[in-house]
């Protein structure tokens, strides 16, 4: 079924049940229907009344709140209380013994759920650690992977870059004595347009490419939403003899990654948005195998020692090949044991399965907000809504950004009154993030019905 365009979808599964293509019987069916729908019960799904913001004499209370903005905090797994309090009474009961016992030895915890986690973005477990934080990892990671020369120095990156990308970036070019100003090559949208052109970006790459050491994008683009054709851009730069990394933080857990097929040099991800480890969560990083023996840590720490004679004590590195040599220090249990138990969740399904739906999902999202918002000549002063995010949804993930032609501060603020988490993101967007793991097409509709009410509520219709 989802494997059709999503208007094609809508319209008929709507002419099936004799209903309209914005009905909520529709929404209902689509549940139905949903083979990963089983997934949302593995969640905690904030009531209403437990939200902050809300406004019980708006909302039920009793309700589940509209989530929608796992693209900034994913939700948390059922049993991410149960493994923590394994470890804490691990720690009571066990002590140091605690290191080597147990499902989750701590000494070596976090390889454990590295084949899941390889899993989620198209990895080999060798080429996969769970470490540290993701800007941490994006430091480690140009330290060896950005070696200036006189000739080729330049990172290439969006101009609109997360800002701990830019200044992650920009201080890793001082680092190596260059100037930021001549060796940061910022790419920015066409004039008018709100995202990237592939071909702009290849381009670029095809044009500057012998003064490129870096390419360094992110795979989604967090405010926008635009998801970057990773395969095109590592192609294009691997042509021009440059290194190509991805901040995946906005990708992980959402888009399907095949880092190890595309070739991909080295990559980084936070794991607390799309993948439901807990704030500040564990930071993942890769390496592809083909730089396992010839791209070396700049920074070196005992985690990085071979396991098997680590404990010998004896100050002579014995180096872990790729990725795995770049661990500093032992992982925090309590970080390894929430991310655990997402990546278990994701282990009941797979990408390709979840990217299908989210296809769906956020298809359905951007129909109803066309169907009710889109710019209508004939009501100047009926509010309309519009979708900064690709249309193409082989150019997105789940996060929809929405620009409104009211002021969006007044907006935000009623949806939150009435149960609706989402989050804005200045100067003028709504990023709203339906999730395949726990979201629901009811979800969506809801969150529609309740975004009249709030422009109504904010004074934007008369």
């Amino acid at each position: 079924m989802i494997m059709e365009p999503c208007v094609a979808v809508l319209e008929r599964l709507s002419a099936d049940l004799g209903c309209s293509p914005v009905s909520r019987e529709l929404a209902a069916e689509l549940d139905r229907r949903d083979e990963l729908g089983h997934l949302r019960q593995q969640f905690f799904l904030p009531k209403v009344a437990d939200l902050p913001p809300s406004d019980l004499s708006l909302v039920d209370g009793s309700q589940e709140c509209i989530y929608f903005v796992g693209n900034s905090l994913g939700l948390q797994p059922k049993s991410t209380k149960k493994y923590l309090e394994e470890e804490l009474e691990k720690w009571a009961k066990l002590a140091i013994h605690g290191h080597t016992e147990g499902s989750r030895p701590w000494a070596w915890a976090e390889e454990t759920i590295e084949q899941l986690m390889g899993k989620v973005v198209g990895a080999k477990p060798e080429e996969v650690a769970l470490m540290n934080g993701l800007t941490v990892n994006l430091h480690l990671l140009l330290l060896s992977f950005y070696q200036p020369t006189a000739s080729r120095h330049k990172i290439l990156m969006e101009d609109k870059a997360f800002p701990s990308d830019h200044y992650a970036v920009e201080s890793q070019i001082r680092l190596k004595g260059h100037d930021p100003k001549e060796s940061m090559l910022c790419l920015s949208p066409r004039p008018g347009e709100d995202t990237l052109r592939t071909e702009d970006i290849l381009e670029v790459i095809e044009e500057q490419g012998d003064s490129i050491a870096v390419v360094m994008f992110s795979g989604v683009q967090y405010y926008t939403g635009q998801l970057f054709d990773m395969e095109a851009i590592t192609r294009a730069g691997h042509k021009e003899g440059c290194y190509v990394g991805f901040d995946c933080a906005h990708a992980a857990g959402n888009a399907e990654l095949k880092l190890h097929d595309w070739g991909v040099d080295f990559a980084c991800w936070c794991t607390y948005k799309y993948v439901n480890s807990g704030a500040g969560g564990l930071a993942g990083a890769f390496i592809h195998e083909k730089h396992a023996d010839t791209v070396r840590p700049a920074l070196l720490g005992w985690w990085g020692h071979d396991r098997k004679t680590r404990f010998q004590m004896n100050n002579m590195m014995e180096l872990q090949p790729g990725v795995h040599g770049y661990r500093l220090s032992n992982q925090p249990i309590l970080l390894v044991a929430p991310l655990q138990a997402s990546l278990e969740i994701f282990d009941m399904t797979s990408m390709s399965a979840l990217r299908c739906k989210s296809m769906l999902l956020t298809g359905y999202l951007e129909y109803l907000i066309q169907h009710y918002y889109t710019r209508d000549p004939c009501r100047p002063d009926h509010p309309h809504v519009t979708i900064l995010t690709p249309r193409d949804p082989q150019q997105r993930g789940c996060q929809l950004s929405l620009s409104f032609s009211v002021p969006i501060g007044r907006v935000f603020l009623e949806l939150e009154r009435r149960g609706v988490a989402c989050d804005m993101r200045e100067p003028s967007v709504l990023r709203v993030a339906p999730v395949p793991l726990y979201n629901s097409f009811n979800d969506v509709h809801r969150f529609v019905e309740l975004l009249g009410a709030s422009l109504i509520a904010s004074g934007s219709q008369k």
